[in-house]
């Protein structure tokens, strides 16, 4: 369990998805903020290169600001650039999809 104001991810490889992708998850905790969104752009962008599907488990999120949505916004312009990888954000708390509909990237975010 982490403490109110850190943040850490977690990095699990698992076996090839249904369509032969190569399937990474980030398993994301604590605050995602200006002060942390740092960490998880240097994990994810380590990742891209390798391709496959790449889904970033933000189920443990328990704080999303401005800064945290750029850089899950800015991660996904990244790997739809780098074109052989998928980039997924899954099991997104109610408050961070509240926050995701009311700046419009909802849609954006959910494909």
């Amino acid at each position: 369990m982490t403490s109110a104001g850190s943040f850490h991810c977690e990095v699990e490889k698992s076996g090839d998805d249904p369509r032969g992708n190569k399937v990474t998850t980030v398993k994301c905790h604590g605050r995602l903020i200006s002060e942390t969104a740092g960490e998880l752009k240097e994990v994810v962008k380590a990742l891209l290169p390798e391709g496959g599907r790449i889904v970033i488990d933000l189920g443990d999120v328990n704080y999303l600001d401005s800064s945290g949505l750029g850089a899950l916004v800015g991660l996904k312009v990244s790997a739809i650039k780098q074109g052989l990888v998928i980039l997924e954000f899954a099991k997104m708390t109610p408050r961070v999809l509240e926050l995701m509909r009311i700046s419009n990237l909802a849609q954006m975010l959910s494909t």
